[in-house]
This record gives structure tokens, sequence and C-alpha cells, in this order.
């Protein structure tokens, strides 16, 4: 079953290409959606896909790239926006 999950993550996941790889990540599961910085520091993650991939995408975002240091990620289920890629918002 596909879901829409609203992705909070915290930490140093900003200025660590936090976003790009997780576009990269995104687009190896298959998962649409956005990733953007936050003025707060934190990254924002909109992700659509089957539930396992998101469950793979989510345990990534825990890791995030070699120079992130992730401390939390919070998750949400929200209505689906049916994306057609993974991007990232400026």
């Amino acid at each position: 079953m596909i879901k829409h999950l609203n992705i909070y993550v915290y930490g140093r996941v900003q200025g660590v290409f936090y976003r790009a790889s997780a576009m990269e990540a995104a687009d190896k599961l298959g998962i649409k959606g956005f990733a953007r910085n936050e003025k707060d520091g934190t990254v924002y993650i909109e992700a659509e896909g089957e539930e396992d991939d998101l469950r793979e995408f989510i345990s990534w975002c825990y890791k995030g790239p070699a120079r992130a240091s992730v401390e939390r990620v919070a998750t949400e289920e929200t209505p689906m926006k049916n994306y057609t890629k993974f991007t990232i918002d400026r």
C-alpha cells in the first residue's frame, strides 16, 4: 500500500549534503516527494511510496550521509499528494 509521510530530521543535518543524499536514497527506493532545509536547522521531507520502501527510507534518515549527525527522526502519516519525482526544495 502506498503511503505519504512527513518526516522531520533533527541534529546536524544542514550543510552536510543531507538533502542531496536523501534524494539519492529515495530514487533508489522509488520514493517520490521532496526534502528541504528549515530555518530551525532541521530537514523536512515529504515522502510517498510503498510501506516497505518507506520503512527502509526512514532507516536511512536515521543515518544520513557520512557528515551528518542525526539526533532524532519524527514521522507522521498524512494524505497522499501524488508526487511524480523526488526533488530538493530550496
